[in-house]
């Protein structure tokens, strides 16, 4: 599949008081800011339009786009963010996901983050997790089987979302951690097996015959490397120390 759009939001001075559940330090707002500019900019040469909308103040987690929509070719689907900080996010992405699909939404009491739904071809792996509930997982799959795509739902055991471990590297192969390997609805495509010491670089994205991997993982990238990926590695040290990785500062659409 080829992207020729991406759509991105800058983060707001206050990205430092978002969620976060690991111990890292709080983070250098200049620098994360310095590294999501990154990020704008190589997305920026690897397709034809990058959509930047304006920060959310209220809103200090909300540069994660990702968790807020689901993008296939057919539908978009604005999720219902599994914290209650986040809810109120999907209205500010509605309007500019109407521009380019017909929208759907995840209802209450189901939750749902895009962290944890992988889709690859017209399959659509969705991982249950403390931001993603069952009755959400269950609704998305029935969206997206109107449209012909098959669902698994499957628990996610090692982190806080499923995309945290497993992301397709190729239209037919998969980056994951030792914990997904063995995932039965994952056995159909090829697997390139994560390092335990370097679980945080599984968070890659593919994005039109290139991988955009996080910085300072040498084993992964040279795993990818191996594999014959175009890897670009990424600075993202103060984005993880907010639960971020390179997976959710974009969603990524055809037109």
């Amino acid at each position: 599949m080829k992207y020729n759009v991406a759509i991105m939001r800058q983060p707001a001075n206050n990205c430092m008081d978002g969620l976060t559940s690991v111990d890292l330090g709080i983070p250098d707002v200049s620098l994360l800011k310095s590294q999501w500019e990154r990020y704008h900019e190589v997305l920026s040469q690897l397709t034809n339009e990058v959509i930047v909308l304006d920060a959310l103040d209220g809103f200090p987690d909300a540069y994660f786009v990702e968790d807020v929509a689901v993008v296939t070719p057919e539908i978009a689907i604005l999720t219902n963010p599994g914290a209650s900080a986040r809810t109120g996010e999907t209205e500010y992405m509605d309007e500019t996901l109407r521009t380019f699909r017909d929208c759907r939404k995840i209802r209450a009491p189901g939750t749902l983050d895009g962290g944890d739904v992988l889709v690859v071809g017209k399959h659509c792996i969705v991982g249950l997790s403390e931001r993603t509930n069952r009755l959400g997982a269950e609704q998305l799959c029935a969206i997206l089987g109107e449209y012909g795509y098959r669902g698994d739902i499957v628990n996610v055991s090692e982190a806080l979302h499923f995309k945290s471990s497993v992301n397709f590297v190729d239209e037919e192969t998969l980056l994951v951690t030792e914990a997904c390997k063995g995932l039965s609805c994952l056995s159909s495509y090829g697997q390139l097996v994560v390092p335990t010491d370097e679980n945080y670089a599984a968070k890659v994205v593919w994005f039109n015959d290139s991988v955009l991997i996080p910085q300072g993982f040498p084993k992964v990238e040279k795993i990818l490397l191996e594999h014959g990926s175009q890897v670009i590695p990424m600075p993202v040290s103060e984005i993880a120390k907010m639960d971020g990785g390179l997976t959710c500062l974009s969603l990524r659409l055809t037109k």
